[in-house]
């Protein structure tokens, strides 16, 4: 097939969770914007479905994301104003540690104080709780006497699939296109652009950010591939326990069990009534994510409830309704890599977001798109 030629201001490369709202906030420039994905977003086969994904403003990761997601809930309260769709919901949220061993989550320990810390310096309002506290309040996590919870009021979940869509949306009736189902192949310098190409396309653009999250292994250097692991997650749906807890009514919640990063569960207020969402978290490296296993076996299951709602959860059911796999791409330090790609000034790379990165992802988009427009 004969390639066509088009030419942009600004491409993005990947329409996801910080594609998709960098491809927004561009699109309310008035310049000629692109944007590319190798699927149709919202898909189910990246970092950003599952319907819901926890939002918070005390972010142990790092106190520097604090103005991120704080930015990022300004930006969807005005996305639901502009359009009525229903993208945040606050519920308040839990952090939990069972006081024995200091969490180490994304390799920082004590990461139950640092959050409180943080939330003490930051203003954010929330109170923290003892395990006798904890228990009266909340009687669906069984803890043990030494814990702890730190409860956030501003907590609360965010839709990824409406977030994604209501923004690809708004982009598009701002004049920005649309190029689905189009991976592309190669991207290179001109003399004056870079050269973006697909199967049947060749793109110039002044500027380029690459937002392609597990893919962006693809676009780097050799050298620099194994600075960005591709963990497989896999989310549950857990049948509720009638006439027990009213898992409506809870706050999104995480707990820290144990002193490894994977002793960790995290989970959801119940959306349809039925069922519970709840996932923990793996950091086992499948190096890419077309060598991801997407099943989820009937003893991947067992394991999961043995070992992580078994004791610790009541009110549910030992039962799945479903299963669903995606993943985190994840930096050593868990840091959010935001640079130039090398050999090529006007093509920024925005990855990985290490498993943290939904709550801030529109902030994020725009500042992408303010640090691209004053390249």
């Amino acid at each position: 097939m004969t390639e066509q030629r088009v030419n942009y201001d600004v491409a993005v490369i990947g329409l996801g969770a910080v594609g998709s709202a960098a491809l927004y906030h561009l699109s309310k420039s008035g310049k000629r914007i692109v944007g590319l994905d190798r699927f149709e977003p919202p898909h189910t086969l990246g970092s950003s479905h599952g319907e819901s994904r926890i939002t918070r403003l005390a972010v142990g990761e790092g106190e520097d994301y604090v103005a991120l997601a704080k930015r990022s809930h300004e930006i969807w309260q005005e996305i639901e104003a502009l359009t009525g769709q229903k993208i945040m919901t606050k519920t308040s949220g839990i952090l939990m540690d069972s006081g024995l061993q200091p969490w180490a989550k994304y390799g920082s320990e004590g990461f139950w104080d640092r959050t409180v810390a943080i939330a003490n310096r930051q203003g954010i309002p929330h109170e923290t709780l003892d395990s006798d506290q904890l228990k009266k309040r909340f009687p669906a996590f069984l803890h043990s006497d030494s814990g702890k919870a730190y409860l956030e009021f501003e907590a609360g979940y965010l839709r990824p699939e409406t977030a994604i869509q209501v923004q690809l949306d708004l982009a598009k009736k701002n004049g920005a296109k649309c190029l689905f189902n189009s991976p592309v192949e190669e991207i290179t310098s001109s003399e004056k652009s870079i050269l973006i190409r697909t199967e049947n396309l060749e793109i110039h653009a002044e500027r380029v950010v690459l937002c392609a999250g597990g893919w962006i292994k693809d676009f780097l250097p050799q050298a620099e591939k194994t600075s960005f692991k591709i963990c497989r997650q896999v989310l549950h749906w857990l049948k509720i326990e009638p006439e027990t807890i009213d898992w409506k009514n809870y706050p999104v919640w995480m707990w820290g069990f144990g002193p490894q990063p994977e002793d960790f569960i995290y989970g959801f207020p119940s959306l349809d009534g039925t069922s519970v969402k709840m996932a923990s978290e793996s950091f086992t490296d499948s190096l890419h994510p077309d060598r991801l296993d997407r099943t989820v076996s009937r003893e991947e299951q067992e394991l999961f409830w043995k070992e992580k709602v078994e004791g610790k959860i009541f009110g549910l059911r030992h039962e799945f309704v479903k299963s669903v796999v995606c993943f985190y791409t994840v930096t050593e330090d868990a840091r959010f890599v935001i640079k130039t790609l090398p050999g090529m000034e006007n093509v920024l790379i925005a990855s990985a977001c290490s498993g943290h990165g939904f709550k801030h992802s529109t902030a994020l988009g725009e500042r992408l798109a303010h640090t691209l427009l004053d390249l």
